[in-house]
């Protein structure tokens, strides 16, 4: 078997694999937050800050979620990190937007914040601030979904198939699932292009 059929024989068993469970209680409270007039904030980093920067525009164009990442903004993003440190960037930057109860956070990370280990600090200060005002925390997440997985209201890990691929896995399934939402019958308001042409 070639490296291709072997990659992508991996991402069918993910797709395969997972919990759908978990994508329709993500919908639901996605379409909650909707309902209750509130914001989503989507955080990530690395190639989940890029996805996540396609993902505001989904949410906000075809859902109709007034969505923001903080990663869009390169110059406070570089103003915080160089002032107050990489582990509070989100978090400060969630004050400062005045996070609410009625409002979401959506996690997209390949490990989901890990403390101990000192990896991506800066989503798990912004989910203890989010579960301290009690927004709606969601993420898509790989591996075992670390601090994110323990603390969202709704989370779908992507299930590691193969333990060398963890990462192009999770961020290309991060991408599939954000998808799958914003086409979901319970958010989709606004006809997407090429389907209506």
């Amino acid at each position: 078997m070639n490296f291709s059929c072997q990659f992508l024989g991996e991402v069918q068993d993910i797709a395969a694999q997972l919990d759908t469970e978990a994508l329709e209680r993500v919908a639901s409270l996605l379409a909650k937050v909707r309902e209750e007039e509130g914001r989503l904030f989507i955080l990530g980093v690395g190639g989940s800050a890029a996805n996540a920067s396609h993902a505001v525009n989904d949410f906000r164009k075809i859902v109709g979620i007034e969505t923001y990442a903080p990663t869009d903004n390169v110059s406070e993003l570089t103003a915080r990190t160089n002032d107050e440190g990489w582990a509070t960037v989100f978090d400060s930057w969630l004050r400062v937007s005045r996070l609410r109860s009625r409002d979401g956070i959506l996690v997209l990370s390949v490990g989901g914040g890990n403390l101990d280990k000192q990896i991506s600090p800066n989503l798990v200060m912004a989910l203890q601030y989010a579960r301290s005002i009690g927004a709606k925390i969601m993420g898509i997440v790989g591996r075992d979904g670390g601090y994110t997985a323990k603390v969202a209201d709704a989370c779908v890990v992507i299930p590691t198939v193969n333990s060398s691929h963890i990462t192009p896995h999770s961020e290309a399934f991060q991408a599939v699932i954000w998808h799958l939402l914003v086409s979901h019958p319970l958010l989709k308001a606004t006809q997407t292009r090429w389907e209506s042409v």
